[in-house]
């Protein structure tokens, strides 16, 4: 299912990251949720939502990382 707006995104998603970061999430999931929906272009037995959910955090650690204060901080 993709998001249509931040607001709708999984509240652990909403509680921790910024609103930058959900905002890359956000597309990033709704880009792989295009790009993976047939079965062959997906790894191994994955679903459709435990790939998509990877391919956006991946997105979100290229340009966030977690700080020692346990909160995502934009790299610089």
């Amino acid at each position: 299912m993709p998001y249509k707006r931040r607001s709708d995104l999984p509240k652990p998603v909403k509680d921790h990251l910024p609103k930058g970061a959900q905002e890359i999430f956000k597309e990033a999931y709704n880009n792989a949720e295009k790009q993976y929906k047939s079965p062959s272009k997906r790894r191994g037995n994955a679903s459709l939502t435990e790939t998509a959910n990877k391919v956006a955090w991946s997105a979100v650690k290229k340009q966030y990382s977690k700080g020692s204060d346990d909160k995502w901080h934009k790299k610089v």
